[in-house]
């Protein structure tokens, strides 16, 4: 244990790493966070990590479910908020495109394929996708996109757009314009 003053002294030490390594990921990707780096910025000893995470995989599991419940929970509220159907595919879309350019290094651990592997998520992540599936098949089939084939080109569509926006190709703000306006495009007019 750190012999600092105000270093982490008791509670829950699991909390306290994934608090410290979401901080760092704020700043620097996934890739370049360690263990030791966690261990630091959360002012414990260096093996501290090691009782709650097997391994630096482990850790950037956690980081990359950490940073979906955030997507997801942002996604949802703002399709909640919305007023109409149209407005929530619209906001929920618009939500994950400003989650992917304002939090680019934790949408990139979402999304990283060695940590979230396609087609087999930790079992903390699997509902986690579910729900963000949940929230843009439920907005496109309200405003009649009702085919599976129809989430996907949605799903793509909002997840290029941030990415895109996200590594500088475009701002924000036209992401969100070519989001709404695609809409415009794919939607009859209300």
């Amino acid at each position: 244990m750190s012999s600092s003053k105000d270093g982490y002294h008791h509670g829950d030490l699991a909390r306290a790493l994934e608090d410290a390594a979401m901080q760092l990921l704020e700043r620097m990707p996934a890739a370049e966070i360690s263990l030791r780096e966690v261990a630091r910025a959360a002012n414990v000893s260096h093996n501290a990590p090691y009782h709650h995470f097997s391994d630096r995989l482990g850790l950037l599991k956690a980081i990359a479910e950490r940073s979906m419940a955030d997507l997801l929970g942002q996604v949802r509220a703002a399709a909640e908020r919305a007023e109409t159907p149209r407005a929530a595919l619209t906001d929920g879309g618009s939500a994950y495109i400003r989650f992917a350019v304002e939090h680019p290094h934790a949408f990139d651990a979402v999304y990283d394929p060695t940590v979230c592997v396609p087609g087999s998520p930790t079992p903390t992540m699997a509902p986690l996708i579910d729900g963000l599936e949940a929230v843009l098949a439920g907005g496109a089939a309200a405003v009649g996109l009702d085919r599976p084939t129809d989430v996907v080109a949605l799903w793509g569509l909002i997840h290029g757009l941030g990415t895109l926006a996200a590594a500088g190709h475009f701002t924000l703000d036209e992401g969100l314009s070519a989001y709404a306006a695609a809409l415009d495009r794919l939607l009859p007019v209300d």
